[in-house]
């Protein structure tokens, strides 16, 4: 039997990069390149797109969508890395652990692998609103934070850079205008009736990510305790290898943000009392935020066992 083949268009980018490095490990599938001079080149990269079994998009949003519409064989399966589709009408979203989408991402032809903040996010709140705990209008607020990978080569050049601004040294709040690209795909997936108040972080370490949503539990239907909703979203992820909760956080110590760097992993820590909890999931955003996260979708798209390639300790 032929091995799938895969291409991915736009492999210059950080993503694209740790894609392809994952990939090229792999002989169970056949990496299509594309020559240097001729990766913007139109008619080259619809050959390719034309000859492959999938092919990742990692690409800026409005090149997503141009390539999403080249894209016109009805064969090619393709995973899209940018925002373009990650609300689209006729696209899956790409993260298998939350209300069956495992299947429907096995299925799919389009898959929108989600972004890295919106991941955190989406994995504490969306199960809570699944099992109507959180109510769809309960006024979230979240905040993310993110090691500077998240930011893309030219962030990675500032922060590594010879002459290095002091302001990159201390932790810097962005988004403040509250419009984040995330918002749109963490407000419809999590089935809420607003986006929530949300601030991400970015700080002096290359990756990592800790994305934190915080409770009253008063306003939470039934009134759970802290640890009551640890237990609710254990039992969510009961046997799930990639998305895991850890125990209940009963003393409340320092979690570190790059705990999962390094990793495909992402865990839930749940902390708080009978009156307020504070929900964060830590995860590498480069792995279940980004290309570890789009190689778990192909390899459920290709029929590959969904961990393959996976780094899970």
């Amino acid at each position: 039997m032929s091995k799938p083949k895969v291409f991915i268009d736009g492999q210059e980018g950080t993503t694209g990069l740790q894609i392809y490095d994952r990939l090229a490990r792999r002989d169970d599938i056949e990496l299509l390149g594309i020559d240097p001079d001729k990766r913007k080149d139109v008619t080259e990269r619809k050959k390719r797109m034309d000859e492959a079994d999938l092919v990742f998009f990692c690409l800026p949003d409005a090149a997503a969508r141009e390539a999403a519409d080249l894209c016109d064989n009805g064969r090619t399966r393709i995973i899209d890395a940018s925002t373009a589709h990650r609300t689209a009408p006729g696209w899956v979203y790409g993260f298998p652990e939350l209300h069956g989408q495992r299947i429907a991402v096995a299925q799919a032809m389009r898959v929108a692998n989600p972004g890295c903040h919106a991941t955190g996010f989406l994995a504490s709140a969306a199960p809570l609103v699944k099992v109507h705990v959180l109510l769809p209008d309960y006024p979230l607020t979240c905040f993310s934070l993110t090691g500077y990978s998240g930011g893309g080569k030219k962030m990675i050049a500032q922060y590594e850079g010879e002459e290095k601004a002091a302001e990159l040294f201390s932790p810097r709040l962005y988004g403040t205008a509250l419009q984040h690209k995330h918002l749109p795909e963490m407000t419809a997936v999590a089935g809420l009736d607003r986006p929530p108040v949300f601030c991400p972080v970015v700080d002096d370490y290359y990756k990592g990510m800790s994305t934190t949503i915080m409770l009253h539990n008063r306003y939470l239907k039934g009134q759970p305790t802290a640890e009551e909703l640890c237990l609710i979203l254990s039992a969510y992820y009961a046997g799930e290898e990639v998305v895991t909760v850890a125990p209940f956080h009963e003393k409340g110590d320092t979690l570190a943000a790059n705990a999962f760097a390094g990793t495909d992993k992402l865990e839930l820590t749940v902390s708080g009392d009978h009156d307020r909890t504070v929900i964060t999931a830590r995860f590498d955003n480069l792995g279940k935020g980004a290309s570890g996260a789009a190689v778990q979708n192909m390899n459920l798209m290709l029929g590959f066992e969904e961990t393959a390639g996976l780094r899970l300790s």
